[in-house]
């Protein structure tokens, strides 16, 4: 699952195989852009803006990407077979003398002008892994609807760029309060370590090849993706259920005893030892 140590990878390998390199292939693979011809033109820099690719190119355009829940950039020395997946879910193909990258399963893929990114990233909050990171702004974005739930507001990218779906969970239970708490009610003093904490996880696990929030070696994950495991903290059974606006459910996990009410609405709660979660806490490092 792409979060935002997790792009923030994706951006420095793409960045050691391109940047400073001629492009010798070109390939976008979406309607759009399916006549775009890039050959010829060096690649500047490749840079992660929460969990968006931007691909600076010379002339002035940006290819901006984004991985959302499947996709993924792989890098091959040119003449290696490509595993990232089937032909058909390739969506990209940038090649040079010497390498060559490949993107599968992006949902979205855009060539803009460079002057134009604000357009595709301008909306988000400040980067927990970027230059423009502010403890302070992100706070305030947070606090700025305090009904909300604790952990929407964490996925908010317009709040702070780059917590997703598995930091979510485990912030909330490091702060020891559930993701359905009202932000408003968030103690003071564990709303004052949120931001340095969110971006203490993500920095301690960019250069890692799996997460790890624990600082264990026998288990990396406290709460996601353990459900009915027993809580490393209490032992009790962890939990699982959906949290969303209604329009998008994302599986979140907590300890009932580590993290007291509020608990999910009804109807949200599979039974207790049911509903093992599938998604694997680990990232492919290709």
């Amino acid at each position: 699952m792409p979060e935002g140590d997790t792009v923030w990878q994706a951006a420095r390998r793409l960045h050691t195989a391109l940047a400073g390199k001629v492009l010798t292939r070109s390939d976008l693979r979406v309607p759009k852009y399916a006549t775009a011809d890039l050959t010829g033109h060096t690649v500047l820099d490749v840079t992660p803006r929460g969990k968006h690719l931007l691909t600076r190119i010379e002339g002035g355009l940006t290819l901006h990407s984004h991985l959302r829940m499947d996709g993924s950039w792989k890098v091959y020395a040119n003449g290696r077979p490509w595993s990232g997946g089937p032909a058909h879910q390739i969506r990209a193909i940038l090649g040079t003398a010497d390498r060559t990258a490949v993107g599968y399963r992006l949902p979205v893929l855009e060539l803009i002008r460079t002057a134009d990114e604000t357009r595709a990233v301008g909306h988000l909050g400040p980067d927990l892994l970027g230059p423009d990171w502010n403890p302070d702004d992100a706070l305030e974005n947070l606090l700025q609807d305090p009904t909300r739930p604790l952990g929407e507001a964490l996925l908010d990218q317009r709040n702070l760029a780059g917590i997703g779906n598995v930091y979510k969970s485990e912030l909330c239970f490091l702060l020891r309060v559930t993701p359905w708490l009202p932000i408003g009610e968030l103690p003071a003093d564990r709303a004052a370590q949120l931001p340095a904490l969110a971006k203490k996880l993500l920095e301690a696990n960019r250069d890692r090849p799996t997460r790890i929030t624990t600082g264990r070696r026998d288990q990396n994950l406290f709460v996601y993706g353990r459900a009915p495991r027993p809580c490393l903290r209490c032992g009790t059974s962890i939990r699982r259920a959906d949290q969303g606006d209604g329009a998008r459910e994302r599986p979140t996990y907590w300890c009932p005893t580590c993290q007291p009410d509020p608990t999910p609405p009804p109807g949200r709660i599979p039974p207790p030892g049911a509903g093992r979660s599938r998604t694997t806490p680990h990232r492919t490092t290709n």
